[in-house]
């Protein structure tokens, strides 16, 4: 059974930074692609990051590029997301998923998070 935590949201003032990670288990962490997607009250479930198998490659949503860095670690099987000069429109609800490849599209991969928030107060 795959399985992925989410952790490190909090409630953080505009311009500071957090680092969310996600622990995965239950298949070969390092044979998927990663990403990280979010979910604003009232909207739809947005793409943020995305990371390969073996790190070497990621993909950024415009919004957050220069801003936020994912990474991994498949020794620890875990996922991070670096958010940094937060702002307020980036409150939601940061979700970890798995899927084969990188993608944008939340078809795309199989197995979610059971999310963290991140609150910006401004």
């Amino acid at each position: 059974q795959v399985q992925l935590v989410e952790s490190g949201g909090g409630l953080v003032q505009a311009g500071g930074s957090l680092r969310l990670s996600c622990v995965a288990s239950g298949r070969t962490f390092s044979n998927y692609a990663m990403g990280w997607f979010r979910q604003a009250p009232g909207k739809e479930r947005a793409f943020v990051a995305a990371i390969s198998k073996s790190g070497g490659v990621a993909d950024y949503a415009d919004s957050v590029k220069g801003r936020f860095t994912i990474s991994r670690d498949n020794a620890k099987n875990t996922v991070y997301l670096q958010v940094n000069s937060l702002k307020a429109d980036d409150t939601a609800v940061y979700y970890c998923a798995t899927g084969r490849y990188i993608s944008m599209a939340t078809d795309d991969y199989d197995y979610w998070g059971q999310g963290t928030q991140v609150t910006v107060s401004s």
